[in-house]
């Protein structure tokens, strides 16, 4: 139930990669194109990992933060606010 499963379909949007789903390949975090392997400025990584936290039904806001990011792994959280003002932090 609400807040938490929110928070875990969020968990579920930041961890998806862009084309693994299977009958919709346009949502998800461009991981294989943008991120691993590369070094993208932080604020672009930010951003689309708070764009996939938005997609979620029920996300009015979210704030990512970075912890770690290397060339093959990414970590952080993300504070999620939904629509009627609770808020959630999100590992990542």
């Amino acid at each position: 139930s609400d807040p938490y499963a929110v928070a875990q379909d969020v968990a579920s949007a930041i961890k998806l990669f862009r084309g693994e789903l299977f009958y919709n390949t346009n949502p998800g975090v461009p991981y294989w194109e943008e991120f691993l392997g590369h070094r993208p400025p932080l604020s672009l990584v930010r951003e689309h990992v708070r764009r996939a936290a938005l997609t979620v039904p029920g996300v009015a806001d979210a704030v990512c933060t970075l912890t770690s990011f290397s060339d093959r792994a990414l970590a952080g959280h993300v504070e999620i606010t939904l629509q009627d003002g609770t808020t959630q932090t999100v590992s990542f």
